[in-house]
């Protein structure tokens, strides 16, 4: 099983040609992008990736259910190596969020590419227990495994949700491997030996995730982590100057997962 490491182009700047130049000179496999936050074609995005040897991760939020068809096939058109969705609103109820997997899992049969659903606050996957939930409704579903947001939901490492952990591990299909903590979705440097503890914890869902794939005989696993600029990134006071280089920070990440995951 291959793994592949991608680089977010969250907080990056400059050009897209220009972006894509720099994650590809520091040899991550491929990038993942909104493509709707940028004017360019895809067409032509496409043709950077390609040019410069790199894979590609797409994704897009889809708060409402008659979105989700057009999205899909949008996003399914770059060929891409996974979608990443940002789905539905956390207040939903259980009828309106049971139709939207629903649909998202019809159009999802039929474009040929896997597709996460992000465990991230604000939509409907934001906790454990309801990330469990639908998914033990609904066999077909698939995760983007972001459990720094569940780090934060909780407000500890939630080593009492064993039993909904496995489940969500089982059905991953991708990473965003943020180490979060007790009181935010990002640590400033995860380097740092102060956030060793979330680290260890984080890692060790990931390795499980590892496992898992391995065991299913994948083909590759994929990883991005996702670390974000400023206010994801802590800053000074009154100066709004980042406290750790975010280019760097990912950079750590990136080789960490090929030293723990590989």
């Amino acid at each position: 099983m291959q793994l592949l490491v991608f680089r977010a182009l969250w907080g990056m700047t400059g050009p897209l040609h220009q972006q894509v130049e720099q994650v590809a000179a520091a040899a991550y496999d491929g990038f993942e992008l909104w493509p709707g936050q940028w004017t360019i074609s895809r067409q032509e995005i496409m043709k950077l990736a390609a040019d410069h040897g790199q894979k590609l991760v797409v994704g897009a939020a889809i708060e409402d259910q008659d979105q989700i068809e057009r999205t899909l096939n949008e996003l399914a058109a770059f060929e891409p190596v996974r979608i990443n969705l940002h789905s539905g609103r956390d207040n939903m109820n259980e009828s309106q969020a049971s139709s939207f997997f629903e649909e998202a899992l019809r159009v999802e049969a039929q474009i040929g590419v896997q597709v996460g659903h992000e465990t991230h606050r604000g939509r409907i996957l934001f906790t454990p227990w309801v990330t469990a939930h639908y998914l033990r409704r609904f066999d077909a579903l698939r995760i983007t495994a972001d459990y720094s947001h569940w780090v934060n939901v909780c407000e500890r490492l939630p080593l009492d949700e064993s039993a909904a952990l496995a489940l969500a591990n089982r059905r991953a299909v991708h990473i965003h491997g943020r180490v979060g903590y007790e009181q935010g979705p990002q640590v400033p440097d995860p380097s740092a030996p102060e956030y060793a503890s979330q680290r260890a914890w984080h890692e060790e869902q990931w390795q499980e995730i590892r496992r898992l794939h391995h065991e299913a005989n994948s083909h590759y696993l994929t990883f991005t982590p996702e670390y974000g600029p400023p206010t994801y990134l802590h800053t000074l006071p009154h100066t709004h100057v980042p406290v750790a280089d975010l280019w760097q920070v990912c950079l750590w990440g990136a080789q960490r997962a090929r030293e723990t995951l590989s």
